[in-house]
């Protein structure tokens, strides 16, 4: 499915084989996770019983996934094909290469308890590796799937945008916020929206040449996807930052980045899913920090000095201007 586009037109995947072909660098349980909303019942079962133990269904046969999944072996060999691998053997290989790996790096035991709620009887020191373990494993997710060339597209269009309006509501106002802050100190001209009244009114104003962009984990937040929507509308370039290629906001934006979580279902994977947000946010900030270098040099020193009366001098004092303070 294409969408309308300024310039800068990209195209969302639609369809589950879509979405796998257009992630195959992402991990085997992110892409998973991304499919959430697009499969058939049959094949959310499944999804859910290995994202829910990606070690029992890498040591599984087939017939005994289709019994914990409550399906039959013909939706395992389905649901292999809607990811793009020939056959449950393939799968199997790849669900059991990326979780050897992630207890090689973190420690036996510990990551497949991502995705569990945490019990009121943990012990501290299980609860932290729970969380951590969830972290790390939405950022690698993130990384391993995101399409830097259309992060830098998106960058080029915020680098010479005349207005930047930014969207997001709940956790997603945390990461648009952060977002805000450092374009603004960078001399972009942006504004930050988190109610719906203001927003749409910023978004009426926008047209040709401003760029809107809009944050939203489950990319079907109807506040957000309304703000983006309606700045699209008006002509201004839109940008979707969302966990799910297929959904609402990715159907009304010209260009979508998509950050990876592989659960919803504890505060632990919320974290995750905010921090994989904060990821491609930063990612985006410091590529348009590098298109319009000068300019971010001067903002920031101009920035820098003003606050500088605020600030004590210490062993940790960055020298004003330092690109790694941008």
């Amino acid at each position: 499915m294409r969408t309308r586009g300024l310039g800068l037109t990209m195209t969302h995947p639609s369809t589950p084989a879509d979405v796998a072909s257009t992630t195959s660098s992402a991990g085997v349980l992110g892409r998973i996770a991304q499919l959430d909303g697009s499969l058939s019942e049959a094949l959310t079962r499944v999804a859910a019983q290995v994202l829910a133990d990606p070690g029992a269904a890498a040591r599984s046969t087939i017939v005994e996934l289709a019994e914990r999944s409550g399906t039959s072996p013909a939706s395992i060999t389905r649901f292999c094909r809607t990811l793009g691998f020939d056959g449950y053997a393939a799968l199997r290989v790849a669900i059991a290469t990326e979780t050897g790996r992630a207890e090689a790096q973190h420690g036996m035991g510990w990551h497949t308890d991502i995705g569990r709620p945490i019990r009121p009887d943990d012990p501290l020191d299980r609860v932290l590796g729970h969380v951590l373990n969830a972290e790390l494993a939405a950022l690698q997710d993130t990384a391993q799937q995101l399409d830097v060339s259309v992060v830098a597209r998106a960058a080029r269009a915020i680098t010479d945008a005349r207005r930047v309006d930014l969207y997001g509501v709940g956790g997603s106002a945390l990461v648009v916020g952060d977002l805000h802050m450092s374009l603004h100190r960078i001399g972009v001209p942006a504004w930050v929206w988190n109610e719906v009244h203001g927003a749409l009114a910023s978004a009426a104003l926008l047209g040709e040449g401003d760029v809107a962009v809009g944050f939203s984990h489950s990319g079907a937040t109807v506040e957000t996807v309304e703000m983006l929507a309606e700045a699209g509308s008006c002509g201004a370039l839109t940008i979707a930052v969302t966990s799910f290629p297929g959904s609402h906001i990715a159907e009304v934006a010209d260009i979508v980045l998509t950050s990876a979580t592989r659960a919803n279902t504890s505060q632990a994977d919320v974290m995750a899913a905010r921090h994989s947000q904060m990821l491609v946010a930063e990612l985006l900030y410091l590529a348009v920090a590098q298109r319009s270098f000068p300019r971010t040099v001067s903002s920031f020193q101009t920035t820098a000095q003003a606050v500088a009366g605020h600030r004590r001098a210490g062993p940790g004092a960055t020298p004003p201007g330092a690109f790694a303070d941008v």
